[in-house]
């Protein structure tokens, strides 16, 4: 992870992200100072471009993002449980904050879409997005974007995705009117992973209690090996707090419903997913931000996917049964533009 400092150079790595058009996007700024980092409290859509930038170059890493068989299955799975009989492939498809790329290049790879554009508030994110497509081999391009005002014409797109991106919007309404104006009338957009108003309860205090405790015990003489220096704990801690500010929101199915239809969506659908698998997933991955990466191996990553999919077929299988919606971690929400 890429250390906020007190000077704002530029990597002479960093390249500029060229957009179509003879458009040029703004370069990545890894390298925020503490008075951009102060302001960007008070401004979440600065926090958004300061923290994703920060965190783009080690972002895969960080949440085990791979564009492998596993990841390929996993963003597929997504999709085909929300729109189980999509018309495959779509011709061209956007990814609303795209990240690193994770769910539009492995839906791509899964035959969703035959060409992509990938748009970000953040320019390193699009910068890393940008490259891991081109070393998939896939036809991708990208723009750097504010998702309430998306620089692309009307009528583009056949489908529009996203993942974990609408609860970082200051405006998801005006968002989803965006993202309705550039799709074409038919055409779908797909938003997953977001945050349940309940799940983000109880994933927070989960990896709270998990932080404090990893933390403390590793203080202790037999387990000091197990400790990460002070100076990348305390950086963690300042990550934090700028996490705390691009969180904005929290939804219920029936409050992403509400707003897509409000934005002028039809055939609205949503639903909802992981329970024992956030239980599960949230203390995993804060125990592994809080310990030596070499320190966990092969049977650790073999523990921690295994679980998740065990805890998944427990959701999926018994708890989807019986508790209400809107207890699950995730929500997933899909709507088309209406036809002329």
């Amino acid at each position: 992870m890429t250390a906020i400092d007190d000077q704002n150079t530029t990597d002479p790595a960093e390249e500029t992200v060229t957009a179509p058009a003879d458009h040029v996007d703004p370069a990545p700024n890894p390298h925020a100072t503490q008075e951009q980092v102060e302001a960007a409290l008070k401004d979440t859509k600065l926090a958004q471009v300061l923290y994703h930038d920060w965190e783009a170059e080690t972002y895969d890493e960080k949440w085990s993002i791979s564009f492998d068989e596993r990841c390929i299955d996993y963003a597929r799975g997504r999709l085909d449980k929300i729109l189980p009989d999509a018309p495959l492939p779509y011709g061209r498809a956007m990814e609303l904050g795209c990240g690193t790329g994770f769910f539009l290049l492995n839906l791509m790879q899964s035959g969703v879409a035959e060409k992509g554009s990938v748009t970000d508030l953040s320019p390193g994110m699009v910068k890393v997005a940008l490259r891991n497509a081109e070393n998939l081999g896939l036809d991708v391009d990208g723009r750097v974007a504010d998702a309430e005002s998306i620089p692309y014409e009307d009528d583009t797109f056949d489908l529009v995705v996203g993942h974990a991106v609408l609860h970082h919007i200051p405006d998801v309404e005006q968002s989803l009117r965006e993202v309705l104006r550039v799709l074409k009338p038919g055409g779908r957009f797909v938003f997953a992973g977001e945050p349940s108003t309940a799940g983000d309860f109880y994933a927070r205090w989960l990896s709270r209690a998990t932080w404090w405790a990893t933390t403390n015990i590793t203080k202790l003489g037999p387990l000091k090996d197990w400790r990460r220096p002070q100076a990348e704990l305390d950086e963690s801690s300042r990550a934090a707090a700028l996490e705390a500010v691009v969180d904005i929101h929290t939804f219920s199915p029936e409050d992403l419903e509400r707003l897509a239809t409000s934005a002028g969506a039809v055939q609205v659908e949503s639903a909802a997913e992981e329970l024992a698998a956030a239980m599960l997933g949230w203390p995993v991955r804060t125990f592994e931000a809080a310990v030596p990466a070499e320190k966990l191996g092969w049977g650790w990553a073999g523990f921690a996917f295994g679980g998740w999919k065990r805890m998944t077929w427990l959701d999926e299988n018994v708890l989807r049964k019986i508790v209400p919606p809107k207890f699950f971690y995730n929500v997933l929400i899909t709507g088309v533009k209406p036809e002329k």
